[in-house]
């Protein structure tokens, strides 16, 4: 550490950073525009100026700019120096001359970072009266609003945009003070990232175009710490809400995970909650109709149907812990189903086996970025973990800080390091089927059968490990590579193996691991990653339970009166004649979701469940990380959360009252299903039936827990009365909902602070800082841990720090087959896309709207045969020939457009399961027919 002087007040600070990033850390108010911590610095804005003095006998001193000035120990600066503060005020009037001045109807008023810097430096009245400069603005697709006029020129959005994210559809156009940032022409952005802009830009340049259709201001809206729930990532977000509706969803940081940025998908996907598919009430199967009934009379219907035959529950991937543990409660853990079916199951459970035991370490997101070798052994994470892509698209640059260390350039001088980078070799090997988004970045790519991408997998553990089995039969091509691979990997310090379950392939995995295993031996800061596909999918293997192929077999033999399905569409699951011979062979069904399914058709008895923003639950990420989400709106009943769903049906079936009654809050010391009444009573059951998930007791503060001897607040302290939302029905004061599940109160009233615990962070604002850049004085270090400690509990243990054994190691020998292309089938493989396979985001109109239509993908020679068949087919039409191709799987034929991949071997074929295949086991060989169809097909 070293101290450095502010204005006369002697600060502790770090060497290796700037004046700016050191005056913030110290609690100073400095004004900056283009200086983000993610970002680094390019001294754009001139606004964050300081007089800096030579020594104490140096009374004059010059102005520098902080984000570009290293930090020196004994460094004397002055924020408040009359010649520094003159500067600012200058830069600031300048920037505003073109400025609109519009706060009242923007929308980023109230949170505006412009807002907080004009009012901090002082600036206070418009001289300029002349001809302001205009722009024309753009319609840049469902998700980012685009008001030029508002720009300020700090170039963050670019920068962010380009630099960080890695897209290349959005640049800055002009010279000089006539500027524009936006897209060569008016279009959709394709950057998977592009909704950070909204917090990025400092300014109403870039805002949420979805939020814009429910706008409330900042004060207005209430906000919850939550995680989101559309991958297995776990990144952390903060939901806003206002009349009990959602209105948008916000980055909430966690140095480990999500940091600043969250992806579309994620920032977006929440539409569903709101969504006409909601289920609002509980319904029942009358005379064929269905019809709307109360809850004691569905709770009577089940206790009727219950007492014939027994009771299976099938629990879901994207259900909370909590959920999933009361359903198994409910009906027993031989009559429990995780309603995944046994390829899916085994590849998670496989995961879950394989990290727990990996001999080295199990990085964070945020650690994968130092790694300065990556391998990815058949995933596409940028569809099927985007965040954690964007980390590894960051871990590229470690050559780069490299270099910059030998050079002596500081890491946050970004446009210098940047430039060091050019020269530098990169250390990312892609290996998978079919073209990713990391391809451009990558030292090697390869597009290879899954089988053959797992046998180089295996070969490049035994280059590195003799131990690890050897591979027979080989390439050449592929024995160089494999050469190559492993040469870098072992030269590595912190070496990194990513793999998954896209593709269903457990050879896949296991070939990752034995990497890893083989790497540990030499270094243990090798690291293993393993993408699972749902939020809580690494909760549910950690649970267990039986596959939807056992659950058929109990049917079959008649040993199921009654299925309690929750929160699983189990048509995504099961082809249509497996779920109809399901369907026959039990008596009744019970769904309880919060969205209208296919399966909800036929069911005897739905019950709706709550919303991930209308409860307070748990998720395990695919790191093992246990997370919180908590309460942000308050659904009217009889809507309630699916365990307090599964207790009322307990409660029925051992004939209690079950009519509904106010929840007191108390914890009773019943710890049976039917003697719950608030979340943690549910989370001190699962601790005892589970130790292994009894961390996830600790992920937050209980319900009891008060701070300053208050509730937390949702809103913020500047938040309108109650009564004015009501005050067209009546000026008396509503009571706030209340939930026994949380620490909060539903208003303004309560405690907050900078210190408070990071899982309970509602949103982030303090005195002058009101845009998301308050969040600095949250961290103990600007980029660096929260003040109120991590948010989430790591279930797995942390190997870091022992000394890897590969001997120690058990290497799989169950090496596959070599692929080898047929003329009379092809390998039909999943394609996963980041808008458009997830069920629940698809539900949002936003992301709808960026969804693809379905489509074949087919490699080069396949497409040939296509555009062969349908010119064939349409001999003497007039129309223009469009191809189609004619899946035959097991569920019959499936007829789709066919569209050229390029870099897709020959022999494999992508299709989008989650829209024609449902229960297709991946990967499969299956026959293609090509024809031109009778119309447009798309």
């Amino acid at each position: 550490m070293i101290t450095i002087r502010i204005d006369g007040r002697d600060c502790p600070s770090r060497p290796d950073i700037n004046l700016l990033h050191a005056c913030l850390e110290a609690g100073a108010n400095l004004p900056y525009f283009c200086w983000h911590p993610e970002l680094g610095s390019v001294g754009a804005c001139r606004q964050c100026a300081v007089t800096q003095f030579s020594g104490p006998e140096d009374k004059t001193g010059r102005i520098v700019m902080a984000c570009m000035t290293p930090v020196s120990d004994g460094a004397i600066v002055s924020i408040d120096d009359a010649g520094a503060k003159e500067f600012r005020e200058g830069v600031i009037e300048w920037m505003m001359v073109s400025h609109p001045h519009d706060c009242p109807v923007c929308e980023e008023g109230g949170e505006c970072h412009l807002q907080d810097m004009t009012v901090m430096t002082g600036h206070n009245t418009r001289r300029y009266r002349f001809t302001k400069r205009t722009h024309r603005s753009q319609n840049l697709g469902p998700f980012v609003k685009h008001e030029m006029n508002r720009c300020i020129a700090c170039y963050r959005c670019v920068r962010f945009y380009r630099d960080y994210a890695g897209g290349d559809d959005l640049a800055v156009f002009g010279s000089h003070d006539n500027v524009w940032f936006g897209r060569a022409e008016d279009g959709t952005l394709e950057n998977p990232f592009s909704g950070n802009l909204a917090e990025i830009c400092p300014t109403g340049v870039f805002t949420d175009k979805p939020f814009s259709g429910v706008y409330s201001r900042k004060w207005d809206l209430r906000g919850a710490p939550s995680v989101c729930v559309h991958c297995a990532v776990g990144c952390n977000t903060i939901v806003n809400a206002r009349e009990e509706t959602v209105r948008r969803i916000l980055n909430r940081y966690n140095e480990d995970v999500n940091r600043y940025v969250l992806c579309d998908r994620g920032r977006f996907g929440h539409g569903f909650v709101s969504a006409s598919s909601r289920i609002r009430a509980p319904l029942r199967i009358i005379d064929g109709q269905r019809i709307a009934v109360p809850t004691q009379d569905a709770m009577t219907q089940f206790a009727r149907m219950a007492a014939n035959g027994a009771v299976v529950g099938i629990a879901s991937s994207r259900a909370s812990l909590e959920t999933c543990f009361s359903l198994r409660m409910l009906v027993g853990a031989d009559c429990f189903s995780t309603g995944q079916t046994e390829q899916e199951q085994s590849c998670a459970e496989l995961a879950h086996t394989l990290l727990g035991q990996h001999p080295g370490r199990l990085p964070t997101l945020h650690e994968m970025e130092s790694a300065d070798a990556v391998l990815i052994l058949g995933e596409d994470v940028c569809a099927t973990a985007p965040r954690l892509g964007l980390s590894l698209r960051q871990s590229v640059r470690q050559p780069a800080f490299h270099a910059a260390d030998a050079t002596k350039v500081p890491r946050w001088m970004d446009a210098a390091v940047r430039t060091l980078g050019t020269e530098c070799a990169s250390g990312l090997f892609v290996l998978t089927p079919a073209p990713t988004d990391l391809d451009s970045i990558a030292g090697e790519t390869r597009r290879a059968a899954p089988d053959d991408i797992a046998r180089l997998g295996f070969a490049i553990a035994h280059r590195i490990d003799a131990g690890a089995p050897d591979v027979p039969d080989l390439t050449e091509e592929d024995a160089l590579l494999a050469d190559r691979i492993a040469t870098a990997l072992m030269a590595a310090k912190e070496p990194l193996i990513v793999s998954g379950m896209q593709y269903g392939s457990p050879a896949l995995m296991r070939a990752a691991s034995g990497i890893a295993a083989a790497l540990a031996g030499r270094t243990p800061m090798a690291g293993l990653s393993l993408v699972l596909p749902d939020c809580n999918s690494m909760g549910l293997a950690m649970l267990g339970g039986l596959t939807l192929e056992s659950v058929m077999m109990k049917a079959r033999s008649g040993g199921i009166g009654t299925l309690v399905v929750v929160e699983n569409d189990l048509t995504r699951r099961l082809d249509p004649a497996s779920l109809a011979e399901l369907m026959e062979a039990v008596r009744s069904v019970v769904i309880i979701d919060h969205s209208m399914t296919p399966l909800c058709q036929d069911a005897t008895l739905v019950l709706p469940a709550a919303a991930f923003s209308e409860y307070s639950g748990t998720l395990v990420s695919q790191e093992g990380r246990a997370q919180r989400f908590f309460q942000a709106v308050y659904a009217a009943a009889p809507v309630q959360a699916s365990w307090r769903w599964i207790q009322a049906l307990a409660r029925s079936r051992n004939g209690q009252e079950t009519g509904e009654k106010p929840d007191t809050g108390t914890r009773p010391a019943a710890t049976g299903l039917t003697g719950w009444r608030t979340l943690d009573d549910v989370l001190a059951a699962l601790a005892w039936e589970f130790p292994a998930l009894a961390g996830a007791v600790k992920t937050a503060p209980d319900a009891a827990y008060r701070l300053e001897n208050q509730k937390l607040r949702s809103q913020t302290y500047r938040a309108s009365g109650r009564t004015v939302i009501r005050s067209h029905i009546s000026v008396r004061d509503q009571p706030p909902p209340a939930s026994p599940d949380t620490p909060f109160s539903s208003s303004m009233e309560g405690a907050y602070t900078t210190d408070m615990p990071s899982p309970l962070v509602p949103g982030f604002q303090v005195p002058s800082w009101n845009s998301v850049q308050a969040l600095n004085r949250f961290q103990q270090e600007i980029g660096g841990s929260m003040r109120g400690g991590p948010s989430g509990v790591r279930l797995f243990a942390d190997r870091t720090h022992e000394n890897g054994n590969p001997t120690q190691y058990s290497y799989s020998a169950d090496i596959p087959e070599p692929f080898t292309p047929r003329n009379d089938a092809v390998l039909v493989l999943p394609e996963t896309r980041l808008f458009g396979s997830e069920e629940l985001s698809m539900l949002s109109p936003p992301v709808a709207a960026r969804a693809a239509p379905a489509s074949l993908r087919v490699s080069a020679r396949n497409s040939a045969s296509a555009d062969a068949g349908a010119a064939s087919a349409s001999a003497g039409a007039d129309a223009t020939p469009r191809a189609s191709v004619t899946l035959h799987l097991t569920d019959g034929p499936h007829v789709l457009p066919a569209e050229p991949l390029p870099g897709l071997p020959d022999g494999i074929v992508l299709c989008p399961s989650h829209m024609v295949a449902p229960g297709f086991v991946f990967p499969r060989l299956a026959h293609l027919t090509f024809a031109a169809p009778e119309g447009d097909r798309s």
